[in-house]
């Protein structure tokens, strides 16, 4: 029978056999103690495997609340478990809450958290994954050369009128935008009513479109319950929209699951609370393993912050996340890195030499709308950036062959 395997990472005072034995029976057939009906045929057929361990560092202190003993030394672990497809079948919430179940309130672990996961082929037969991914998402925008989606956010994030956000982009446009995206915060505010905000956003991106055959994709954010992410949706499809973004952790995976499968429009997946669920090193979830569950719902983009970004996660988690969206997955199809959070034109040089790819989005809000010549002159630099990157420039040589870069260098480089 099929199996789906999950690797975690955890640390525990126990033997880390003994630890990774519970990790299994609690999220399968076993309880604390025998119970009736636990028979070896129940759990030869039903019961989780421990597959393999790779033991890593010790530490003296815990690095969570957990069973504490005293002058004993907190054992690390990379733990491989694995569940028969029988015990879940194709439910991804059920799957989803025996990966990530009660095993976190375990009291023989000090650390725990889901690093990824592997399903079997038949998966594939089940969940068609992205409608558009990485490929059909930057046709829709029209970037069909070797060079990333140049993208921003719309800033500030709230208070701006439909009107305001129109001429905003009508800029953007003009200066060679090709991603534009409502702010996560704003869904449908006093002063910038969804419906009326997307008719005003629309009109100028239609018109645009029809005088240069270039239409920029905007992100409109539906984010709500799900009769009001289907009226939202419906509004973005009538106005000729491509996309529209939801806040995934906000929403959940069936809701999620849902607006993908309607298919008209690439989903721009915002992952706003990652920290919640990832900033220890030891608790929660890793990306790759929180990208493909998204990635099951069939989300297009995925945020994956910036090297050297405003928040708190390392280059190095940074650079996983890439390369975990535009590894295949079940369909083949990868989704598009969005990678953002206090980007200007500087990082696109390590961003390229690290990843070595064009496959993605690359967005700045301030790196556009700050810089010294207005969003225009944000938008000539971060193309005059990646096409130094891509050229083999340094980013000091980049900033003497173009103006626009260079001021970006003077403003932001410091």
């Amino acid at each position: 029978m099929e199996r789906i395997h999950a690797t975690y990472l955890i640390e525990s005072p126990f033997e880390i056999e003994k630890a990774a034995a519970v990790l299994a029976g609690e999220q399968s057939s076993g309880t604390f103690v025998s119970v009736p009906g636990e028979t070896d045929e129940l759990k030869t057929r039903f019961a989780a495997r421990v597959e393999n361990i790779e033991l890593l560092d010790q530490v003296p202190e815990p690095s969570m609340p957990g069973e504490i003993i005293e002058n004993k030394n907190y054992q690390r672990a990379k733990v491989k478990v694995s569940w028969s497809i029988e015990n879940f079948g194709y439910n991804i919430p059920a799957m989803i809450s025996t990966l990530q179940g009660n095993l976190y309130e375990l009291r023989q672990f000090t650390g725990l958290k889901l690093d990824d996961f592997e399903v079997p082929e038949s998966f594939a037969s089940h969940f068609r994954g992205p409608y558009f991914g990485m490929k059909g998402t930057k046709q829709l925008a029209g970037v069909e050369a070797e060079r990333p989606m140049i993208g921003t956010i719309i800033k500030p994030s709230v208070g701006l009128t439909p009107e305001y956000t129109a001429n905003l982009v009508k800029s953007l446009a003009e200066a060679g935008i090709d991603f534009v995206k409502d702010d996560e915060l704003l869904g449908s505010a006093a002063n910038s009513p969804f419906n009326i905000r997307v008719e005003k956003i629309m009109k100028v991106i239609n018109e645009f479109a029809n005088k240069t055959g270039k239409k920029i994709m905007y992100a409109f954010n539906i984010t709500g319950d799900l009769e009001t992410m289907k009226a939202n949706y419906e509004t973005v499809v009538k106005a000729g929209g491509t996309c529209a973004m939801v806040s995934i952790n906000s929403v959940g995976w069936t809701g999620v699951k849902q607006v993908c499968d309607w298919g008209e429009l690439s989903i721009h997946g915002h992952r706003n609370g990652w920290g919640m669920l990832n900033r220890h090193p030891l608790l929660g979830i890793n990306f790759p393993a929180y990208n493909k569950i998204w990635r099951l719902a069939g989300v297009d983009q995925m945020h994956v912050n910036g090297i050297k970004n405003k928040f708190w996660e390392s280059d190095d988690s940074v650079v996983r996340s890439i390369k975990s969206c535009r590894t295949p997955f079940l369909n083949n199809e990868s989704v598009i890195p969005v990678v953002s959070s206090g980007q200007w034109g500087g990082q696109a040089f390590e961003t390229y030499r690290r990843t070595q790819t064009t496959d993605l989005l690359y967005m700045a809000g301030g790196g556009i709308m700050a810089h010294p010549s207005g969003p225009q002159g944000g938008v000539k630099a971060l193309h005059q950036a990646w096409k130094g990157a891509v050229d083999g420039m340094t980013m000091e040589e980049a900033a003497k062959q173009y103006k626009e870069f260079g001021e970006s260098v003077v403003k932001f480089g410091s």
